[in-house]
Formats: C-alpha cells, structure tokens, sequence
C-alpha cells in the first residue's frame, strides 16, 4: 500500500525558494497521478500542481511560472520547487496520489481551478509539511 511522507518546509523571506520532497513507500508512483495541495489557516485544501501519469503537469494560475513539480523515478520522490515565494504562500503543504483515472481528472480540474479537496477524494495523502512565507 502506498504511503507518502512529505519534508523540505520551512520559513523564508518573500522571493525566497524552497524545495519541497514527497517520497513514496510500499509502492512506487508508476501508474498514479500526483499532486501537491496547500492548506492555509482557515481556508479549505487547495490544489496547486499535478504530474499526470503520461508526465504532463498542470498548475494553480497563481503558481504559474514560480513553481515546478517533478519526479524522480530512482528515487520514488516527488518534487515541488518553489521560487519567488509570497506571503500568500503560506500554508501546510500535502502530496496526494490516484491511481484510479476518473479521480486524476478531478485532481486535474481541482489544480487548475484552484478549487478545494478534502481527504476522501483521492486515495492516499502524506502529512504535510508547513511553509512559511514572511514579507
């Protein structure tokens, strides 16, 4: 059974960098589509960027050109470099995978509108990791 584990938050200063990681266990990412999730306080769970099976990615319009999520096979490692950071950034930041297809076009539509998931509409979760933007 897949499980996640996210790493790499932290506290920078606005137009900082940081480069979040989320390694998979008990299964590898081969046949899921992936994504990365962000939570302010107060605020419902939004989806940021996906890595769709067939490698194509899609990302929140506010991300766009400031963050880049990837993978490295080798390492059963997911990826979310983020650059020029904003205050608005802050958040926990989760990872989540489907494996099953109707439910990676509602990641895809969930990350490009920036619309809200909760727990139950995809399969497995990390347990987020908080960054912290300050202006």
């Amino acid at each position: 059974q897949l499980e996640l584990m996210e790493s790499g938050g932290g506290s920078v200063q606005s137009g900082g960098s940081l480069r979040l990681s989320c390694v998979a266990s008990g299964d590898t990412y081969t046949n899921y589509c992936i994504g990365w999730f962000r939570q302010a306080p107060g605020k419902g769970r939004e989806g940021v960027a996906i890595l769709n099976t067939d490698g194509t990615t899609a990302y929140k319009d506010s991300v766009k050109g400031r963050f880049t999520i990837s993978q490295d096979n080798a390492k059963n490692t997911l990826y979310l470099q983020m650059n020029n950071l904003k205050p608005e950034d802050t958040a926990v930041y989760y990872c989540a995978a489907e494996s099953f297809f109707p439910k990676c076009i509602k990641m895809q539509t969930t990350v490009i509108l920036g619309a809200s998931a909760s727990a139950p509409d995809f399969s497995v979760w990390g347990q987020g990791t908080q960054v912290t933007v300050s202006s």
